[in-house]
C-alpha cells in the first residue's frame, strides 16, 4: 500500500528520488498519515496540509544540516515520516512513544521544540546567526502557520531579523485561513488580500521577464517599483521589516513549490515565502470541517468521525454553561479568549452573546492586558485560558491586573496533567506561579458543581481571581442551577478518621486529588480535608489539623515546589506548629506524554500510588499508627524520599525510550 514511501528511511532517500516521483510519494505520505493518526488519534487536519512542503523542504534543503522549525508543531507529522520514524507513528503521544510534537531529544532533524505557537522566527533567526558566527554554511527555515503569526513574538522577531541582510533566513507563511479555530484579526483580512493578488503578482513576474530583453525599460520599471509595488502586491508590510517577499504559491503543487524553495535558497538576507495551502488536504471530512478534525481521537477513516452520545459533562463545559448562565443575569460579564474557541468551551457563548465575545488570536500577553482594559471601564471579562498557556503572559497578569486589582476571572482549563500533548502542555506550574501574586485569588475545584460555584464567586469577587481545573470530566457531581458564593478561604472536611481505628493522619487535597484521596483514606483511615482554596489558604483548618493529628500530607495536581503544600508548611512554620508533613505532587521533573491514567499512576498520584506514598511515609516516622492490619513493608523515608520516588519513576521511564 506505501510502496514508495516505505523505501524513504531519510531525507537522503527523499533526494535520491526523481522528481516525477514525488506526487505520488505525496499522495502515500497523506493516505499513511490519515491511516496512522486514525488508529493512534492526533493531529490530523494540519498535517493534511503540509505534505507536499514537508516533501519540498527536504528534497530542497540539506536537512539536518539545514535546520527546519516547524510552528505550531502539530503541523509535522509528515516532517516525522520522512525522518526516520515512520514505524514509531504507531506509538505517537502514547507513553514511551515519540511526541506529537518536534522534540531535539527525539531525532536530529528536530532542530527546535515547538509546541507553543510564534517562537519559530526567533529561533530559526538565532540559528542563523549562531552558524554565521561558527562560519557553517547552513540554512534556516521558520514554517509558521498563518495563526501563528499573530502572535506578538513573530514580529519581534521579523523586526529583528530585518537587521540582517546577509543571513540565509527563509520564513514560510503556511496560509490555511485556520488555526485551531478560524483565524480572527486585521492580518487574517491582509494574507486574504494577498491571495486575491495572486494574479496580478503572476502579471507582474511576466512583465519582469519581458524587460530582461530591455535594459532601458528595465531600469525605468525599477525606479517606478517602488512607488507602485504596494499596489501590486501589498506585501510592504513584511518587506518594511526588511523581508523580501515572495508568492503567493500554491503549497500543494509541488511543481511551484520545489522551483521557489530552489530559488529562495539562493538568495541571500531574510526571505518570506508566502504558500497557501489547505487543512484537511486530501480528505475531504477533514477539509470540511478543519476544527473537528483538529486533534480527533481513534476513528474509522471510512465512516470518519461519528456524533458520540452525550455523557458525563467535562470541566470545560461546565465552564461553558456556566458563562452563559452568568452572561443572561447580568450584561457586563464578556468573554475573551486567545484563540481557543472550542477548546475552552466558548462555542455557544459566540454563538449567543457575539458582540460579548473575543477572540484576540493567539496573543496572550495582548489577550490580559486587553481584559485589564475592559475591567477597567467596569466590565466583568472572563478570560478562558489553558493553565500552559498563562504561562506567556505572567508579566501581564502581575502588572496590568493584580498591580491594579482589577476584577478579572481567569477560567485556567487544562490544570494539572493533561496527557498526550505532553510536558509543554502540562499545567504543572500556575499553583506555585500565581499563589505568590498579591490581590489574586486562586482556588481549585474537587468537583463539577464546586467548579461551577468557584466561578460565580470568583466572578462576584471584587478583585482578580482564578478557577483551576483539569482537562476531562471529574467524579460526577451534577452542576446545580443555583449559583452560590463560596466563604472565602474556607476549605471543608470530607471525611474525618474513625475514633475506634485510631489512624492520625490527616490529607489536605487541592482540587482534583479530592477523589483519590478520599479512595486511599478509606484504606488509611485518615481525615481527608478539602481544601479549595490555594489562596487565600484556610490557615484555621490547616492549624486545627495539624494539632489533632499525628502527620498530614499534602495533595496536589501541580509542582510541589512552590505548590499548595508549601503553602500549608508556611503557614504551620509561621504558627510555629511543628507537625510531620508530606508533599505530594508533581515532582521536578518534566512529564512527558502519555495517557492520563498511567501518567498520574507514574506519577504516584493515582489512589494507589497516593496510599502507597503514605504507608512509606508512615513506616520511616515510626509514631503514627494505622490500626487497619494492612503490612506497611516497604520503607522510602519522609516527603524527600517521596519526591526521590516520583522523579525516579520518570526519569526511568526517559530511559526506556522517551528520549
Amino acid at each position: 500500500m506505501f510502496e514508495l514511501l516505505n523505501t524513504v528511511n531519510t531525507p537522503a532517500d527523499l533526494r535520491a528520488l526523481h522528481s516525477a516521483a514525488l506526487a505520488p510519494l505525496a499522495d502515500e505520505l497523506r493516505a499513511f498519515i490519515l491511516h496512522s493518526v486514525s488508529s493512534t488519534g492526533g493531529h490530523l487536519a494540519a498535517n493534511l496540509g503540509t505534505v507536499e512542503l514537508s516533501i519540498a523542504l527536504h528534497y530542497v534543503f540539506d536537512t539536518p544540516r539545514d535546520r527546519i522549525v516547524w510552528d505550531v508543531g502539530h503541523q509535522s507529522y509528515a516532517h516525522k515520516i520522512l525522518t526516520g520514524r515512520r514505524e514509531a507513528m504507531a506509538g505517537i503521544r502514547q507513553l514511551g512513544g515519540i511526541s506529537g510534537f518536534p522534540r531535539r531529544q527525539e531525532s536530529e532533524y528536530d532542530a527546535f521544540g515547538t509546541a507553543h505557537s510564534s517562537t519559530s522566527i526567533s529561533a530559526a533567526l538565532g540559528m542563523a546567526l549562531a552558524a554565521r558566527h561558527s562560519r557553517e554554511p547552513r540554512h534556516s527555515i521558520a514554517v509558521i502557520g498563518d495563526g501563528a503569526l499573530s502572535g506578538g513574538m513573530a514580529f519581534e522577531a521579523m523586526n529583528n531579523a530585518g537587521l540582517y541582510q546577509d543571513l540565509p533566513l527563509l520564513v514560510i507563511l503556511n496560509d490555511n485561513d485556520m488555526s485551531i479555530s478560524p483565524p480572527v484579526g486585521a492580518l487574517r483580512h491582509y494574507f486574504g488580500k494577498l491571495t486575491a493578488q495572486r494574479c496580478a503578482v503572476a502579471v507582474k513576474e511576466r512583465i519582469k521577464h519581458l524587460l530582461q530583453e530591455a535594459p532601458v525599460l528595465r531600469e525605468l520599471a525599477h525606479r517606478a517599483e517602488t512607488q507602485v509595488k504596494g499596489l501590486m502586491t501589498s506585501a510592504t508590510l513584511f518587506e518594511a521589516l526588511g523581508f523580501n517577499y515572495s508568492g503567493p504559491i500554491d503549497g500543494h503543487n509541488l511543481d511551484e513549490l520545489i522551483p521557489a524553495l530552489q530559488a529562495l535558497k539562493d538568495l541571500r538576507g531574510p526571505q518570506l515565502l508566502h504558500i497557501v495551502t489547505q487543512k484537511g488536504h486530501g480528505y475531504s471530512p477533514a477539509a470540511a470541517d478543519p476544527v473537528l478534525y483538529h486533534g480527533p481521537g481513534r476513528f474509522n477513516p471510512v465512516q470518519g468521525i461519528l456524533p458520540g452520545a452525550a455523557g458525563q459533562p467535562t470541566y470545560t463545559q461546565v465552564f461553558g454553561r456556566w458563562l452563559c448562565d452568568e452572561a443572561e443575569r447580568d450584561a457586563r460579564v464578556v468573554a475573551v479568549t486567545p484563540a481557543m474557541r472550542e477548546g475552552s468551551g466558548l462555542v455557544e457563548f459566540e454563538q449567543r452573546f457575539p458582540a460579548r465575545y473575543f477572540d484576540v488570536g493567539i496573543a496572550e500577553q495582548h489577550a490580559l492586558t486587553f481584559a485589564a482594559g475592559l475591567a477597567s471601564e467596569g466590565l466583568k471579562p472572563v478570560v478562558a485560558i489553558y493553565s500552559t498557556f498563562l504561562q506567556r503572559a505572567y508579566d501581564q497578569l502581575i502588572h496590568d491586573i493584580a498591580i491594579q486589582n482589577l476584577p478579572v476571572v481567569f477560567a485556567i482549563d487544562r490544570a494539572g496533567i493533561v496527557g498526550a500533548d505532553g510536558a509543554t502542555h502540562m499545567g504543572a506550574f500556575d499553583i506555585a506561579f500565581l499563589r505568590c501574586v498579591p490581590n489574586l485569588m486562586v482556588m481549585a475545584p474537587a468537583d463539577e458543581n464546586e467548579c461551577r460555584q468557584m466561578l460565580h464567586t470568583a466572578l462576584v469577587h471584587d478583585g482578580p481571581a482564578a478557577v483551576r481545573y483539569p482537562r476531562g470530566t471529574g467524579s460526577g457531581m451534577v452542576p446545580t442551577e443555583a449559583l452560590c458564593e463560596l466563604p472565602l478561604g474556607v476549605g471543608e472536611l470530607r471525611r474525618r478518621t474513625s475514633a475506634q481505628r485510631g489512624s492520625r493522619i490527616a490529607i489536605l487535597a487541592f482540587g482534583s486529588m479530592v477523589a483519590p484521596a478520599l479512595i486511599a483514606a478509606e484504606q488509611l483511615n485518615a481525615t481527608v480535608a478539602n481544601m479549595r482554596f490555594i489562596k487565600p489558604l484556610d490557615g484555621a483548618l490547616v492549624q486545627d489539623l495539624a494539632l489533632t493529628h499525628d502527620a498530614l500530607v499534602t495533595l496536589e495536581e501541580g509542582c510541589i515546589a512552590g505548590g499548595a503544600g508549601s503553602a500549608c508548611l508556611e503557614t504551620l512554620a509561621a504558627k510555629r506548629i511543628q507537625t510531620p508533613l508530606l508533599q505530594l505532587g508533581l515532582a521536578d521533573d518534566f512529564v512527558p506524554h502519555g495517557e492520563t491514567a498511567k501518567l498520574l499512576s507514574v506519577c504516584s498520584l493515582d489512589a494507589a500510588g497516593i496510599e502507597t506514598s503514605i504507608r512509606r511515609f508512615v513506616e520511616r516516622l515510626g509514631t503514627v499508627v494505622l490500626n487497619d492490619s494492612r503490612p506497611t513493608t516497604v520503607v522510602l523515608p519522609t516527603a524527600a524520599a517521596s519526591l526521590q520516588f516520583a522523579s525516579t519513576s520518570i526519569s526511568a521511564l526517559r530511559r526506556g525510550g522517551l528520549q
